[in-house]
């Protein structure tokens, strides 16, 4: 049986971002146990010239359940609206993206291939297709940014591992 958008899409975006959920939690446990106030590692960054967790949360988002919504319409645009500055607030809005994510059928992805999609911020545009931009655009920026958020958590000491970052596994029943 042949891959489909949503196939190679949506399932592994649940995944990430469930396990995302699960790294938040851990990063407030550490916070509470540490005394270190929230903000520091919601701010945390690995270098002067990256964004913070926070940002790093919304983007995994804004490219997964963000993207997937994008398609459907033929443009994606980027938000500049400011993340979430705490816990609650990051758990939020992975928990929307989540929802958002479980509202989408196979049929709302699967046939757009070929179709015209852009990507438009500011005076930029990016002409692509719907699998050009998911498989080339999205789901790279997705793991960067889920990866960076994990890299961050990491390095401010929060007791993770690899297998916290896969989360749930898809396997075979």
């Amino acid at each position: 049986m042949p891959l489909s958008l949503y196939d190679i899409t949506v399932p592994s975006f649940l995944q990430t971002l469930g396990a995302l959920d699960a790294l938040l939690d851990k990063a407030q446990a550490h916070c509470a146990s540490k005394g270190v106030a929230p903000s520091a590692c919601i701010n945390a960054r690995l270098f002067d010239d990256m964004m913070p967790l926070s940002f790093q949360v919304s983007q995994t988002v804004t490219h997964s359940a963000g993207a997937v919504e994008a398609v459907k319409v033929g443009v994606f645009s980027p938000s500049t609206t400011a993340p979430p500055d705490t816990f609650a607030g990051l758990k939020e809005l992975v928990a929307g993206g989540i929802n958002r994510l479980h509202q989408c059928a196979p049929a709302d992805l699967n046939g757009r291939e070929g179709r015209d999609m852009r990507f438009e911020f500011r005076d930029r545009v990016l002409p692509f297709t719907s699998e050009g931009f998911l498989l080339s655009f999205s789901i790279p920026n997705f793991y960067f940014h889920a990866a960076t958020g994990y890299d961050i958590l990491r390095h401010l000491g929060v007791a993770i591992g690899k297998r916290d970052f896969l989360g749930q596994l898809r396997l075979k029943q």
